[in-house]
Order: C-alpha cells, then sequence, then structure tokens
C-alpha cells in the first residue's frame, strides 16, 4: 500500500507528492491525516528550509470526491447538521489549519487540475506555479456547495475581492496564463519544466537561515491582521530573536569575508 503523500527530503528542501491519483488525488482522509502529519515532522525539524506541494498523475488535486458526496446525499439517513458540522472540523478543515501554521515557506507546484477544494489546497501555500498544463476552478457552487475547507478566507488574499468573487459566483475555470495574469499563480512553466522550476525556487528559498526565513514567513503573515504599530513591535521582537542565532553571526561573517555561508539551523 502506498503511502497517501509522499516525503522526499533532498537538502534543505521536502516535497509533499498526494499520492492517490487514481481519484485525482482527492482529499481523502488518508490524504488529510498525512499532510497534517508531514506539516508537524516539518515544523520541528529546522532542517527543511522549504516545502513543495505536488500531486501525483496528471492532476494536482480534484477535490472533494464527486462519487462519496453522492453516496451521503442519497442514504437513507443523511447526517444531521450538527454531524456535517463536525464532519467538516474533524476532516478536511483539519487542512488549512496545518498549512496555515506550517512554518517552513511553501510552493504549490500545480500540475494539471486543481479543481475545488483542489484549488483552495494551492491557496493554502506561499508561492504557487504551474505547469502550461493547469486548469483552475473554484467549482463548489456547480454541485451545490460552497467552499468549506477555507477557499473563502485563502482566496481573496490571493486574487482580491472581486476576482474571488468572480471566481466563486461562475464557477469558471481558468487557464495557467489567466491564473497569472490575475495572480494566482506567480509564473507557468511547461508541463516537463514544472518540478525543476519549483526544485530551483525552494533551493534558493532553503539556502537561507531557516530560523530567520521561518520568522519572515510569520511576521508577513501575521501582520495582515494587525496595525502597523503591532507589526513593527512583532517585528523587533523577530529581530532580537534571530539576531541571538549561530546562523545570524555566520551570515554577516561570509558576506563580510565575501564567501559562501554554512548555516547549520541554529
Amino acid at each position: 500500500m502506498t503511502d497517501a503523500v509522499t516525503y522526499e527530503q533532498d537538502g534543505g528542501v521536502v516535497t509533499l507528492t498526494l499520492n492517490e491519483p487514481d481519484t485525482r488525488n482527492a482529499l481523502s482522509p488518508a490524504i488529510i491525516d498525512a499532510i497534517v502529519a508531514h506539516v508537524a515532522t516539518i515544523n520541528a525539524d529546522l532542517s527543511v528550509g522549504c516545502v513543495i506541494l505536488t500531486g501525483a498523475g496528471e492532476g494536482f488535486s480534484s477535490g472533494g470526491n464527486v462519487k462519496k458526496m453522492k453516496d451521503r446525499a442519497t442514504v437513507d439517513r443523511p447526517m444531521t447538521p450538527t454531524e456535517t458540522r463536525r464532519y467538516y472540523h474533524e476532516g478536511i478543515q483539519r487542512i488549512p489549519l496545518a498549512l496555515y501554521n506550517l512554518e517552513a515557506p511553501s510552493i504549490a507546484a500545480v500540475n494539471g487540475a486543481a479543481i475545488g477544494a483542489g484549488l483552495d489546497l494551492a491557496t493554502m501555500c506561499d508561492i504557487r506555479i504551474a505547469a502550461r498544463s493547469a486548469k483552475f476552478g473554484e467549482s463548489f457552487l456547480r454541485v451545490g456547495l460552497l467552499s468549506g475547507d477555507g477557499g473563502a478566507w485563502f482566496l481573496p488574499r490571493a486574487v482580491g475581492l472581486s476576482k474571488a468573487y468572480e471566481m466563486t459566483f461562475t464557477g469558471d475555470f481558468i487557464d495557467g496564463d489567466e491564473a497569472a495574469k490575475i495572480g494566482l499563480v506567480s509564473k507557468v512553466v511547461d508541463d516537463a519544466d514544472l518540478m525543476d522550476e519549483a526544485r530551483k525556487l525552494a533551493q534558493r528559498i532553503a539556502s537561507h537561515p531557516v530560523q530567520s526565513s521561518r520568522a519572515s514567513k510569520r511576521l508577513i503573515r501575521d501582520s495582515q491582521h494587525v496595525p502597523l504599530h503591532t507589526s513593527l513591535d512583532m517585528a523587533a521582537a523577530n529581530q532580537a530573536l534571530v539576531q541571538t542565532t549561530q546562523d545570524y553571526k555566520e551570515a554577516i561573517l561570509a558576506f563580510s569575508e565575501k564567501r559562501k555561508p554554512k548555516f547549520t539551523g541554529n
């Protein structure tokens, strides 16, 4: 039996691959559990400087499993509203909470389709790169649903409120070029080059002091929700912490000595 999400580390870069291609990587309980577990592992490991999230097979993620949705909708005794609410809290909503709290910078390498919760999953990463074959759709209304996995929070932050409304209310699919135009992805590359481009970017990110990059991520994330004076105070506090690390001292010495630094995560 294969892992629902494979975990591969190369130097400071971890690649997480959704590994249920038979369902186009629909977000199954096994995938949910694996993502949550892998995030906990990464947060505890200061050798990880960047994370790539991608999908096995021809698609990134199809989101929800429509067959299972049909099964739940047509059973003799459907879930009560209370049971449905708990189903989301204890199921798919664990993914946005985990990825929001992922300390390392993250890149979604979007291969093929990222639909519904699959699109939302991509927006939970810090940076998105798309293959030319990528297709995106906030498609919940097509099946009479709404985004129950955090898309209403993440998508407007990626593309702006007006475009998020448009994508939600129409359910239209867009290609990689349109995704780049609206800021959903940073760049579009040929399919064959997707993982190489993602790894090159991840390696550049992971080449910096891990504690400083993780603190920078927290500062940018948390600054979206606080007044300027609070953000400045958080910045000062984080500066005080990172300037006690060995990697900070090594960075200063290497810069002054015009050599490549050797970081240890300490």
